[in-house]
Order: C-alpha cells, then structure tokens, then sequence
C-alpha cells in the first residue's frame, strides 16, 4: 500500500540531485551542496573516506578521462533513510573519438538529515574493459519513464526473507534475474559461494535492496586467474520478490575486484 513518507520523498530528492545536478553536469560545487563533508564511496573492497579529500578526486580521474562522461538512470527505490539507483555509465575512453564504453552500477545512497553521508556502489568494470578492448559498445537499456517519481511503500518483512533465504541458497539461479553482463556474452562467471556476509538488505513493497559480501571458490570465467582461487566477491542487487520468489531484478558483482585480487603477483 502506497503511503505519504517525507524521509523517502528526501532521499529520493537527494539521489535525484546527486545524479541531475551533480554527476550528469559534473558540477563539483553542487557535489558539496548535496553531500556531507564526510561523504563516504564504498565500492567493491574500496573506500574514499571523505567528500574533499578523497571522493571527488577520484570522481574526477573518472571524469577527465571520460570527459563526456553521462549517467543513465532505469530504476530508482528508496526508504526513510537510503535510495539505491540502478543506471548505466557511459562516455568516451579520451572524449570525441574514442572507444566508447557502457557499463552498469547500482548505487546505494544513505541520507543523514538533508545531505547524502555515503553510499555503496558496485560498477561492472569488467563490462567496461571488454568494451573498450573491443571496441564494440554494449547497448544500453531504456530509461525509466519517471524515475524520480518514487511512490513511497511500506517495508514488506515477508519480501525481505524470501531474499534473504535466495542469498543464502541457489542464488543467482532466477531466471528473471540479470547478473552483470551474463544476458549480453553468454559467459557467467564461476564462482561457488560458500559463505554469505549481508552488509544491508532493505524494502520498499515487493523491491528489495541488497549490499553483500560473498566468499567462495573461482571454478571459471576471470582470465589469468586459476580454477580454485578463493576469494571475496561485493555484489549489490535490486530485486523483485513476487508470489514468494526472486522473480526479477539486477545484480552486479565486483568481479574487475575479485580479479585484480586473486591474479597471481608476479615476481
């Protein structure tokens, strides 16, 4: 059931700025308007600890790269407190002439009074290096029509525990469920989960919002990186729980993290 909710309709705002007046203009100044001074980006196993001192200098190696770099926003949930935005990246490796490059993210965002404190965002970088080895740029999906006109919802307890018996089960094992890149290369990553470490999992009616961290063991799919290799994989998801199952949404791992981590080091 629909309800009037002020701290939704706030975090809702606050993500809609972070995106429209922040990312999209790469406007630093109204980066400072919207997020607090101890503005924390927790991505894959990364921190930028602090809006000045670490995050906005990282977004701008990001953006002077990408100099056209643009955001594209295709789902938006939010409750009292946080709003998680799926989207899509996209921009050119140098600007005008160079390979272009889509990637998508789920961004996780915590609102503290009337200012962003953090979010946890996972990106598939993977999706980007193959794009620009390739050359060839993914499509992206359609826009949502209205994303920033979120209908607050009220929690669903029962959606919350089908998701989280889904994590700790058979997951990613739903048909409905897009897992990175998988739909587009046909080429899943293997990764036998043997231990599953929930950072945050919130609802907002039947769409659940997910930040884990899961262990387990590498049996295929990270190039240069052995079958049997253990390690940590970061994954964010937005999922719908319909008739008492996961019946669709998105999830993306930090898999570019996962590799970097378990290459072995060279002499």
């Amino acid at each position: 059931m629909a309800e009037s909710n002020s701290g939704t309709a706030d975090s809702v705002r606050l993500a809609r700025r972070w995106v429209v007046d922040y990312f999209n203009a790469q406007d630093d100044v109204a980066a400072r308007e919207i997020c607090h001074s101890s503005y924390t980006l927790y991505i894959g196993s990364t921190v930028f600890a602090g809006r000045d001192a670490q995050w906005l200098p990282a977004v701008r190696v990001q953006m002077e790269r990408f100099p056209g770099l643009g955001m594209t926003v295709h789902q938006v949930t939010a409750n009292e407190t946080r709003a998680a935005v799926l989207f899509t990246q996209h921009g050119s490796d140098g600007g005008p002439g160079g390979r272009v490059a889509c990637w998508s993210g789920i961004a996780i965002y915590e609102r503290q009074g009337g200012q962003l404190a953090g979010c946890v965002a996972q990106e598939d970088y993977m999706t980007r290096q193959r794009q620009l080895r390739t050359g060839v740029a993914d499509p992206i999906d359609a826009p949502a029509a209205a994303p920033w006109d979120f209908v607050p919802q009220a929690p669903d307890a029962q959606a919350e525990q089908v998701v989280l018996a889904w994590l700790q089960g058979d997951w990613p094992k739903s048909a409905g469920v897009r897992v990175d890149d998988e739909h587009l290369i046909g080429d899943p990553l293997g990764f036998e989960v043997t231990d599953t470490h929930l950072g945050q999992l919130w609802s907002a009616g039947p769409d659940v919002v997910f930040h884990a961290r899961q262990t387990g063991i590498v049996t295929r799919g990270l190039a240069g990186v052995p079958a049997g290799a253990a390690g940590e994989l970061h994954v964010n998801g937005m999922v719908r729980v319909v008739d008492g199952r996961v019946a669709a949404g998105r999830v993306i791992r930090d898999r570019a993290g996962l590799r970097a981590a378990l290459l072995p080091r060279k002499p």
